[in-house]
């Protein structure tokens, strides 16, 4: 028995050795060491899986460049549905004129820091004057608004003779809809949608439609050579502000700032207009006359649904077997304003605002809440203007 166990052993070890002799064996007891040669590692990750239950879930995630995916025609749609939310949405409208009144404010001053204090003084005021003959806070309000419901705003530096000041200079708007590449000019390598590129990457000019292409005059033009349509002017980049927010490396035009929010923002109005609707609908039946008793039983005959046009304060007999009941309003809900509050929360993180300014509310909140919510808030405020400060202030500067 001895002898037996003692041969089994020694058969055990020699399949452990001739095991440790096989090349990935090797390998992998040579990477172990200091000086031993890279190991192969797999790893797997559960968000790489592509299973049944999260295939739909990942069937939009594609793999294009960051001016691919957001083409011409996704930018325009995004455009339309933004600019319909914000028109029509009560919150929405509220969270852009909020976001544009606090990174704005009542506009830039400019603060003069050489040797020579009669000079600043003199350049401060020279610069508030000229900024109130152009209304610049007004139209960085403006270029704001749009950032956030359109993706991008573009102003072009003009001489404009009319301004009331010994500067001429002025900021002209224009909507995103007009820079674009004309139908005759794409498929070019050097443009991405009406920026022209250089060599290196950088704008060197941009291409604007002289009319809108929503313009109700050019909408009613069918007839009109297509030259007269398509229009443009080539700008050079020095004298067009583009401001934008890239969100990927080589990014070129901008998309709304609410795009994630736009159908947070659809549901928050389906279901207020479906709650408004189904307590509209219960308190529309004043009363419903009702029976125990089963059919062709002792109630008194009656018509189905018909209608009976009833006074105020009347006191009345019903048919024999008769009840007189009240439909109960089951609307709004008990969660409806839990509903709201989650969804709008929801919307506003996009932007790094808080529940109670995306709201107008703070019925829920204590003071260092408020506080606390805040300092995130204004951080990205602060954020926003120093990036407006580098894209619009300092060319214009």
């Amino acid at each position: 028995m001895l002898k037996a166990i003692a041969n089994l052993m020694s058969r055990a070890g020699r399949g452990i050795g001739a095991a440790s002799s096989s090349p990935a064996a090797s390998r992998a007891s040579h990477g172990s060491g200091p000086r031993g040669g890279r190991r192969l590692v797999v790893a797997k990750f559960d968000s790489a899986q592509t299973t049944a239950d999260n295939r739909k879930h990942w069937a939009s995630a594609d793999g294009l460049s960051p001016n691919a995916a957001i083409n011409p025609e996704v930018r325009r749609i995004l455009r339309n549905r933004a600019r319909y939310e914000v028109a029509n949405n009560s919150y929405a409208k509220g969270i852009v004129l909020t976001l544009a009144n606090d990174t704005i404010g009542t506009g830039p001053r400019l603060q003069m820091l050489t040797g020579d204090a009669e000079a600043n003084a003199r350049i401060e005021d020279a610069f508030e004057a000229w900024s109130r003959a152009v209304d610049l806070p007004g139209k960085l309000r403006t270029m704001r608004i749009a950032r956030a419901e359109t993706g991008e705003a573009f102003a072009l530096l003009v001489n404009n003779p009319g301004v009331a000041s010994p500067v001429s200079l002025d900021l002209k708007l224009i909507e995103a809809d007009q820079v674009c590449t004309p139908l005759l000019q794409r498929g070019r390598t050097d443009e991405i949608d009406g920026i022209l590129l250089d060599q290196w990457g950088n704008p060197s000019a941009y291409r604007v439609l002289k009319r809108h292409p929503g313009d109700s005059g050019f909408l009613r033009a069918p007839n009109a050579p297509i030259d007269d349509l398509f229009a443009y002017d080539t700008l050079p980049a020095a004298s067009v502000v583009h401001y934008f927010r890239a969100d990927r490396p080589g990014q070129l035009r901008g998309i709304p700032d609410i795009t994630p929010a736009l159908p947070l923002f659809a549901q928050l109005r389906r279901y207020t207009l479906a709650t408004i609707a189904a307590a509209e609908t219960a308190a529309n039946f004043a009363a419903v006359i009702y029976t125990d008793a089963p059919a062709n039983g002792e109630a008194d005959p009656l018509e189905p649904m018909d209608e009976v046009e009833l006074e105020q304060r009347l006191a009345t007999v019903l048919p024999g077997g008769w009840k007189l009941g009240q439909v109960h309003a089951e609307q709004p809900t008990t969660t409806f304003g839990e509903f709201k509050r989650e969804i709008l929360n929801e919307i506003a993180r996009c932007l790094n605002m808080p529940f109670n300014v995306a709201a107008g509310n703070s019925s829920g909140y204590n003071y260092a809440s408020g506080r606390l919510d805040h300092q995130v808030y204004y951080t990205s405020i602060r954020v926003e203007q120093h990036h407006l400060q580098l894209a619009v202030l300092d060319r214009i500067l």
